[in-house]
């Protein structure tokens, strides 16, 4: 349902056909919507005689209106002058926004701004001051653990915080894609198309994932237009630019394009060290200098990985009860400064990632399924797995119902070929990539 103010807009253009302008603006100039829920309508003007007369000769009309804009009957309550605050204050607290529960500390307040974030800051700050006004749609975009999520909730908080009233959207861009997907099997289109184009505020995080997906991206396009085009307030986050996500239909790049694209750099030096001093504060430390000096100097790839950090200097503190100078943090995280290539995801995690990008079962893809999907799928994973981890060609096949090793060596050597000559099936690869690291991000 639209917002009251939204549907007021409505009422009294429907009104026109009823009664004359200078009636309208008589006994409405200065009558606002207050609230709109399944089975009532409350509007407000400061005058009680303007009260009166509303509630003596236009409450059916406006009930008329209603009607015709939901098909259904409303009760129209008038408040006058002193009324408002009364109404107000005996309405129960409006409700958190479902996925805002336990992102308390996702805020603008809590948010260290250094010169590798200050725009993208910046931007989300003016977006969830005037939603829908400034910047539509807003698009920030940056690698893993540098800050967008943080972002994209601080914008919940604040919108909500100002504008109770206004109804909030938040999706993940795999849990876009297969929500649409239990849609169309349960036959609840109608309900999913509803639940994302009737909101007035849609916030889309790691928006990448929808990509290539034409079921998906058709959805977005068609939400993307209507919301755009009822004024009502888009931001997405990615991990790359609109214009490098190579499978992604032109149509949708020129939108995301279309309001303003933010990036967000891994943190320089002074601004880790502010991050470090802030999260330590936050947990009851006050780290010495050369702790945060160290700390910032080895921990340089995002913020998430100096939370991790913080959090087990925290934890060695407690359980060993010993007191933090920078022998102690090398010892406590030196399993950090591992090169990536002592990274080695599971053949299962592979596996169950592959599984959730082309939303196939676990036992097709490891089985004798030949769809064109599944196949190239399966091919996929025992690329990912041969170049992810130390396993044999052997023992590769034995993940997959003991194929034998040429099997698994003409799968690896068809995407190896792919890559090449197929830019999408490359950036597949990439998601894979960001997928399965970040099972084990800190």
């Amino acid at each position: 349902m639209n917002s009251p103010a939204d549907v007021w807009t409505m009422i009294l253009s429907l009104m026109e056909a009823d009664m004359t302008a200078t009636t309208i603006n008589t006994w409405f100039d200065d009558a606002k919507a207050i609230s709109l829920d399944a089975s009532r309508f409350v509007l407000y003007t400061p005058s009680n005689f303007k009260r009166d007369i509303i509630l003596s000769r236009y409450v059916p009309t406006i009930q008329k209106a209603l009607h015709e804009l939901f098909s259904a009957d409303f009760d129209v309550t008038v408040l006058g002058e002193g009324e408002l605050e009364e109404f107000s204050a005996a309405q129960p607290a409006p409700e958190e926004p479902s996925f805002l529960p336990g992102t308390e500390e996702y805020t603008f307040e809590r948010f260290v701004v250094g010169s590798s974030n200050k725009f993208a800051h910046a931007a989300a700050l003016a977006v969830a001051e005037k939603p829908g006004k400034n910047y539509n749609p807003l698009f920030i975009y940056g690698e893993s653990g540098l800050g967008k999520t943080h972002l994209i909730y601080a914008i919940a908080h604040k919108i909500h915080q100002n504008h109770p009233n206004l109804r909030i959207t938040y999706s993940k861009g795999d849990a876009f894609t297969n929500e649409l997907i239990q849609g169309i099997r349960e036959g609840r289109n109608q309900e999913f198309r509803e639940k994302y184009r009737s909101t007035d505020v849609l916030l889309v995080d790691d928006v990448q994932f929808i990509a290539g997906r034409e079921s998906s991206q058709e959805e977005m396009f068609h939400t993307f237009n209507t919301l755009y085009e009822d004024g009502k307030q888009i931001v997405f986050t990615a991990d790359r630019s609109p214009k490098e996500m190579l499978r992604l239909d032109d149509r949708l790049r020129t939108r995301f394009e279309w309001g303003l694209p933010v990036d967000i750099q891994p943190p320089d030096y002074e601004t880790r060290v502010a991050i470090i001093k802030n999260k330590a504060i936050r947990r009851g430390m006050n780290l010495p200098e050369p702790v945060l000096q160290y700390i910032a100097e080895n921990i340089t790839s995002n913020v998430r990985q100096i939370e991790g950090t913080v959090n087990k200097i925290l934890a060695f503190q407690e359980l060993m009860g010993e007191s933090v100078d920078v022998n102690t943090v090398i010892r406590a995280v030196q399993d950090m400064y591992k090169d990536k290539t002592d990274f080695l995801p599971s053949p299962d995690v592979i596996i169950e990632e592959v599984c959730k990008f082309y939303n196939i079962e676990d036992s097709a893809l490891r089985g004798q399924g030949r769809t064109k999907d599944t196949a190239l799928a399966r091919q996929i994973a025992m690329y990912q797995i041969r170049r992810m981890t130390n396993l044999s060609l052997k023992e590769i096949g034995k993940e997959f119902e003991g194929r034998d090793h040429t099997t698994v060596m003409h799968s690896i050597d068809r995407v190896e070929k792919l890559m090449k000559s197929n830019p999408e099936i490359a950036e597949i690869i990439k998601d894979l990539n960001t997928n399965i690291n970040a099972r084990y991000d800190t």
